[in-house]
This record gives structure tokens, sequence and C-alpha cells, in this order.
């Protein structure tokens, strides 16, 4: 999104509307036909960022906290295990089978769930970092993955993981488990109706606080929440402006794998002909050297936050989204706006993964 395709949603701002109860409410009972077990707290809160609107001199900023889901240490994760989870108890699974990279969030959230289901779980890690530093490949989320009781395994970097699980899931069945494999991230149509009923409490939210939101922005990798947020705000006709800071992909590729995604969540609530490609939208100038690389603009407005707003965010997630955030205001893209939110995807953990990014002074203990 460039400051020309924000100012034709500005021209709009003035006759910005709620979704309507009927859509709120057709909505909600759309999504109440999917099995879903309960492990987060919600609605998650929204609160503003005063301060971090008052550094950038732009529009006000809101932050969505899906930080404070309450599974483990919280995360965007919790919303799509919702729905895979209850998935998983409806096919009988004892065992769960999931992958990601090494500080996977995704990986500690599964963990923790099926922790709390009583489930075994198993997690293939890969690193595309090359990063050997103990702290990475120990700490953080590793360590929460193990504590919450789950095998890890490691795999090449590159692998085929999809068919790494399948194998792994061929070896439980043979051994008399009934494995499920989630994929990375979560993020496929079970999974992103969290981030479907994520766009359902967010425009209630704003109803009944009287706040007329103009963009919704987050970070996006394996496509599930954008993809989610697509479906839902397409749903509920809403004319907020979502933008998805990319921390992987190119961007054609990371939108074409958020638009096949949207169109086929959107199909499995009754609104398949609603998702238009152009509502879907990344920027990508902000990953860097790679996934899950530090960049200075990631460790800079990490810091800001946390200075600023008391707020932790991770490294290689929400810390690529706030740095495309603050960059974009400062260049003028959100315009004449007046309210914009920053979803809080969570994975603060990360953080203890990546001491030497931050390069903090030393400080002296009496």
């Amino acid at each position: 999104m460039d400051k020309e395709g924000v100012s034709a949603t500005v021209q709009r701002s003035q006759q910005r509307v709620w979704p309507s109860v009927a859509r709120r409410k057709d909505l909600a009972s759309a999504l109440a036909a999917f099995p879903r077990v309960r492990l987060g707290h919600f609605p998650t809160p929204l609160e503003p960022m005063d301060r971090l609107t008052e550094h950038l001199g732009g529009p006000r900023f809101w932050v969505k906290r899906d930080d404070c889901t309450g599974l483990s240490s919280g995360g965007n994760k919790t919303r799509k295990l919702e729905f895979l989870m209850a998935d998983a108890l409806g096919e009988g699974a004892d065992t769960i089978i999931t992958q990601g990279t090494t500080q996977s969030n995704h990986a500690r959230q599964t963990a923790a769930a099926a922790a709390r289901l009583g489930m075994a779980c198993h997690i293939l890690l890969e690193d595309p970092t090359g990063y050997a530093d103990p702290e990475y490949t120990l700490n953080g989320n590793v360590f929460l993955d193990r504590l919450h009781g789950a095998t890890v395994a490691m795999r090449r970097s590159g692998a085929d993981m999809a068919s790494e699980m399948e194998l792994l899931a061929v070896e439980l069945r043979a051994a008399g488990r009934k494995p499920y494999v989630i994929p990375g991230g979560g993020s496929n149509s079970t999974g992103a109706l969290g981030y479907v009923n994520c766009a359902l409490e967010l425009c209630e939210q704003s109803a009944t606080m009287g706040l007329k939101i103009d963009a919704l922005i987050h970070a996006t990798g394996s496509a599930g929440t954008q993809a989610g947020l697509v479906a839902g705000l397409a749903a509920l006709e809403s004319d907020i402006q979502l933008l998805g800071i990319g921390v992987r992909a190119p961007q054609d590729k990371q939108e074409s794998m958020v638009f096949e995604l949207a169109k086929r969540t959107g199909a499995r609530i009754g609104y398949g002909e609603a998702i238009r490609r152009e509502d879907v939208r990344a920027n990508c100038d902000y990953v860097g050297a790679g996934y899950g690389i530090p960049t200075q603009g990631m460790v800079e407005s990490v810091r800001l936050l946390a200075e600023l707003e008391g707020l932790l965010f991770d490294p290689v997630y929400s810390g690529k989204g706030l740095d495309g955030l603050i960059d974009l205001t400062r260049r003028g893209a959100f315009g004449d706006m007046h309210n914009v939110v920053f979803l809080h995807t969570g994975g603060s953990d990360a953080l203890l993964g990546y001491p030497e990014a931050f390069d903090l002074p030393g400080h002296q203990i009496n």
C-alpha cells in the first residue's frame, strides 16, 4: 500500500460506517457451525498507543492485543488452534504433529494446546537462519516447547516439511497412535477461521467504543492470519483498510498465498464470492535478509515500543510489522486517517533467542 493507495480510503473516511448488527449476527452464526474448543481469553484488549501517536505525529494508533490470548504466553495462533484442536478431537486424534522454524510461536502455542487437552505433541523444526548460538537454538520458544512436554526434532533447512510431518504420522500410526497434522502457522482454512472471528470481534469492539477504524496493520507470514481477516472483513462488508507487512516472501507470492487461502476460507463460511483480489495487500519491503533474520528497523521499532508503551514485540513477526507501520507513517502513507490499529500477534518469548541483536548496554547490579 503506497500513499496513493491509502488516499482513496481517506477520502471515504467521513462516510465510514460500522458493519450492521445483522451482518455481524450472520457471520457469528456461520462461525458457530464449526467445532471450537476454548483455549484463549477473548475478546483481547483494544488499547490506544498515545505515546507512539505523539512520537510519530501521525493518526491515533491503537493495538489489538492478541499477545494477551492467554495460552502459554499468548499470541495469534491461539485463535487458529481453537478451531484446529476441535477438529483434531473430532477425528479422535491423540497426538498432534506440527512444524515451524526454530523460534516458532506457533510451535509453542500448539505444544501448550496439546498439553491443555492431554494430547501428545511432536514438533519438527527447521532453521533458515543458520544461527548456532545456544541462546537461539535452545532458549526462548524452544525451551517452552519442551517445557510444555512436546517432543522436538530438527530437520535440515529447506526440507519439505509437509512430507516430513507425513512420514512421522505414518510412523506414529504404525505404533498405534492417532496423529493429527497441523500445517506450519496453523494456516489452512480451518485455522484461518480464528481470524474471521477476530475480524468480527474487532468490528464489535469498535462499534461499542464508537471508534471508526481506518486501517488495520499486521505482520503476515504463513498467510492464515491475513486470509482470515480478509474473509471476515469481506463478509462484514467492512471498509477497514487491511495491510499485511510481509516477513518472509516477495509481495506477489505473499499476496497470492493470502488470496488463495482467503477464497477457501470465505467459501467455507458461505462468503466465497465476497473475496476480492484487490482487498489483499502486502508490503514486503521490511523482510530484510530473510525470514527470522533481524533488521535494524525491527530492532529500533521493538526498542521504541518497549520504551514508549511498555509493550514487547517479537523479532520475527510483529517487530518487522512495526518497522513497516512506523516507516510508512513517517513517509506519510496514512495521510489524514484518524485511527490505525496494529494487530499484536504476540511472540515476545522469541526475544530471548536474539539477545545479541539488541546489543543492550550493560547495567551494574548492586
